[in-house]
């Protein structure tokens, strides 16, 4: 009885293990946080929607304004959550009040890395809510997205008064680098970006590494049963 009892034991232990490492592969920060949360060095977080996954890393920001006294947002203050679903699409919505007032220019710019789960990033969709307060300000989105296998690099923008969203396609590559610029001119009423919504459509099929992960704790658990069984008839 002690046999089998440590036997079930191992065996439950390396279930755990290959359950425990799937978890970990899908990204440690659980969404929503805020951004200063994904700025920890080695920190993950993960897009789910339908069948598609996506995993987002290596975060970086940075704020600039003219003149240098006008009030910005800390990272601490930028939600990241989940986006939305638009058919199978994942990614992210970030959003704060991002604000420039009257006569300054702010600048805020986010880098980070999206990796599919199986397969390859075909395309990309970039939409915002912004206003002017009724004056002559404006706010520019800008991103370039560059694979990281090596393809050419694409760049999509949206504007106050232009499309409120750009779908682009890309060229197929599991990871990509993407950096993102907020450009915000006050005018003479101000100007604002409440919310900035990131998503990526990939072809994909089930992660074999995944699946893999499982495997092992379940080909570890019908080991230790065969041993059992072979000390128990002896």
């Amino acid at each position: 009885m002690k046999r089998r009892s440590l036997f079930l034991s191992i065996a439950a232990g390396l279930v755990v293990m290959g359950i425990g490492a799937l978890d970990a592969r899908a990204g440690n920060v659980p969404l929503p946080t805020t951004l200063d949360q994904l700025l920890v060095p080695g920190a993950t977080t993960t897009a789910l929607n339908s069948n598609e996954t996506e995993t987002f890393s290596s975060f970086s920001f940075s704020v600039s304004a003219i003149p240098p006294t006008t009030p910005v947002l800390a990272a601490s203050q930028i939600t990241v959550g989940q986006f939305g679903p638009i058919g199978l699409e994942s990614g992210l919505t970030i959003s704060g009040a991002f604000f420039a007032p009257a006569g300054t220019i702010v600048d805020y710019k986010f880098d980070y890395t999206v990796t599919a789960s199986a397969g390859s990033i075909n395309d990309a969709l970039l939409s915002a809510s912004m206003g002017v307060n009724g004056g002559n300000g404006s706010v520019i989105i800008t991103e370039l997205f560059t694979p990281l296998n090596g393809g050419p690099a694409t760049g999509i923008e949206v504007s106050t008064g232009g499309a409120p969203q750009v779908v682009t396609p890309l060229p197929p590559s599991q990871s990509y680098l993407v950096q993102k610029d907020v450009l915000i001119f006050g005018g003479n009423n101000g100007a604002t970006v409440s919310i900035i919504n990131q998503a990526f459509s990939s072809t994909g099929v089930p992660e074999p590494s995944s699946m893999a992960l499982l495997g092992i704790g379940m080909t570890g658990f019908l080991a230790f049963r065969r041993l059992f069984k072979r000390h128990a008839v002896a």
